[in-house]
């Protein structure tokens, strides 16, 4: 199995995940968000698989920085938005063996998705 989590460093919820991984010996790759964003075809795919909502990291500054009309956008607006700012993301995304399996972290998802 082929871990890869995605987001950046200083994000809380990313610092949680990664420490659970730890906690459970799943080795994974990191990739900073920040250093390496996320090519655009991999933005349509997580989309594909979470959809609009579930993508977007209300919390961020980024966010908040988005015209008022942000939440009657379209969903091909929000793709745009998404692979043109990867801090708009929620994080961390998790892919396993290149899927897209896990955004966020709820650990019962996670139970459920590594059995640990």
């Amino acid at each position: 199995m082929d871990v890869t989590i995605y987001g950046i460093p200083t994000c809380g919820t990313v610092k949680k995940a990664r420490r659970w991984l730890d906690g459970r010996g799943i080795a994974y790759t990191w990739v900073d968000f920040r250093a390496t964003p996320p090519e655009p075809e991999r933005v349509a795919r997580w989309f594909e698989t979470f959809g609009a909502k579930a993508m977007r990291n209300t919390s961020s500054g980024a966010y908040r920085k988005l015209p008022a009309d942000k939440k009657s956008w379209p969903d091909e607006k929000w793709l745009a938005a998404l692979q043109a700012d990867p801090m708009l993301i929620k994080r961390p995304v998790v892919e396993v063996d290149g899927e897209p399996v896990l955004i966020g972290f709820k650990e019962p998802a996670w139970v459920e998705r590594f059995g640990a």
